[in-house]
């Protein structure tokens, strides 16, 4: 009879990995061209007013909005029933919506992507690993300046 491979059940020898300094992201560079993301649920009828708002709040700390892009949420018959359901817990928008922000930022050439909702810290690991640039709330930056 055939036996079954044993696997080396050694543990890997792991070389220790520099710890990561995390900054927070600021505006420095005055001018800087940023993709503004919001999320908003269907129940909230005056999104457009908050976008112009914090578009007008960034370029009040010298960012250029190049791009708004904007994910509602229980807007379609089909969404409504999904309202209860708990969104993406690891990029807070769907996945087309993170492809469609990842194309408008490259075509834009855009330095940052700042959402007016709040990120967790694996939300923003997360969406700046997809999108290959910084992805901060709006909430921290305005608490850094």
């Amino acid at each position: 009879m055939h036996q079954p491979r044993r696997r080396d059940r050694r543990l890997a020898r792991r070389v220790p990995s520099k710890p990561t300094q995390r900054r927070a992201f600021r505006l420095t560079n005055v001018g800087a061209d940023v993709v503004l993301v919001g999320y908003f649920s269907a129940k909230q009828k005056d999104f457009e007013t908050l976008m112009v708002s914090a578009a007008r709040e960034l370029a009040a700390r010298g960012a250029r909005v190049v791009v708004q892009i904007v994910q509602r949420r229980g807007v379609s018959a089909g969404g409504v029933q999904k309202m209860d359901l708990p969104y993406s817990s690891r990029t807070l928008l769907s996945y087309g919506k993170v492809h469609e922000v990842a194309q408008a930022c490259d075509q834009a050439n855009a330095d940052a992507v700042i959402f007016v909702a709040s990120l967790t810290e694996r939300q923003q690991r997360t969406l700046t690993g997809m999108l290959d640039r910084p992805a901060v709330s709006l909430s921290s930056i305005l608490a850094a300046n």
